[in-house]
């Protein structure tokens, strides 16, 4: 028995010094090209907003958090903090209960972002932190309402998918629905990842009509996508002049956080200045 013992510590304190080793290695490489400082560090000497100050970024259909991967960064690297909201894609409702979830993991002032679909997600949600919001090529229905009454409310693209839903009530977007019409601007590679981690949306999430929307009494700003393939850009002016938004078009695809995140970026420090501080 003291011979098992003895060799059970001795096996568990040599894992404690590989994994410690392990772990040691790692961190200095995650660390070696930023020498003097992480990006929080920076962000904390450099910022230029309020404390807490926090940029929310909520995904669409067919996708999840890491469609926000090359947005993160930049905006942590100006002093904002940045939390990428999970929704369930299984009503409009639950999605905007969702996202008071992760806004209560927040403690400073809030610019809400919504990327297609999840603008009438981040309309639906009644937090008073919430400064402003940001559509990127998003959807904003009006009260009553439903998101599939705006999304078809001008002709689709030749380039556009048919969407069924499946036995389960679900959409799935096809594979090729990447390259052609969701994110022809992106590179090959990229639509490819896309397509591979997408999720499906119910269909009631685009049924339920929407409840008062919040950007009737908080400023907004919509980035047209002028080469949208999913949302017609002329959709997307209506909803942007019928909202009051502070309107940036540009000629990028349904996905501009995959080939112009400085685009993304731009429009959302934008709103961040102009709100934050309010």
């Amino acid at each position: 028995m003291e011979r098992r013992k003895f060799l059970g510590a001795a096996a568990a304190a040599s894992l404690g010094v590989a994994f410690d080793g392990s772990f040691t290695g790692f961190a200095r490489a995650q660390n070696a090209p930023r020498a003097n400082a992480s990006v929080s560090e920076w962000a904390t000497k450099k910022s230029e907003f309020p404390e807490n100050s926090t940029i929310v970024l909520v995904h669409a259909a067919w996708a999840d958090g890491s469609c926000w991967s090359n947005i993160v960064l930049p905006l942590e690297q100006r002093g904002l903090h940045v939390i990428c909201a999970p929704i369930p894609l299984t009503s409009l409702t639950n999605d905007a209960t969702a996202l008071n979830w992760t806004l209560e993991r927040s403690r400073g002032p809030v610019v809400l972002v919504g990327h297609a679909y999840s603008g009438a997600v981040i309309a639906a949600v009644k937090e008073e932190q919430v400064k402003s919001l940001v559509y990127v090529a998003a959807l904003a229905p009006d009260e009553g309402e439903t998101v599939a009454k705006v999304f078809y409310r001008d002709t689709p693209s030749p380039e556009a998918p048919r969407m069924v839903p499946d036995s389960h009530g679900l959409v799935w977007m096809p594979e090729d629905a990447f390259r052609r019409a969701l994110a022809q601007k992106a590179s090959p590679d990229q639509a490819k990842v896309a397509a591979s981690v997408q999720r499906p949306i119910s269909v009631q999430c685009i049924q339920e009509p929407a409840p008062t929307p919040l950007w009737k009494s908080k400023p907004s700003w919509y980035l047209v996508a002028e080469e949208d393939r999913m949302i017609n850009p002329k959709t997307q002016h209506f909803m942007a002049d019928r909202m009051g938004a502070t309107v940036r078009p540009h000629p990028v695809d349904h996905t501009p956080m995959y080939s112009a995140p400085a685009v993304v970026v731009d429009v959302i420090l934008e709103a961040a200045r102009k709100t934050l501080s309010q």
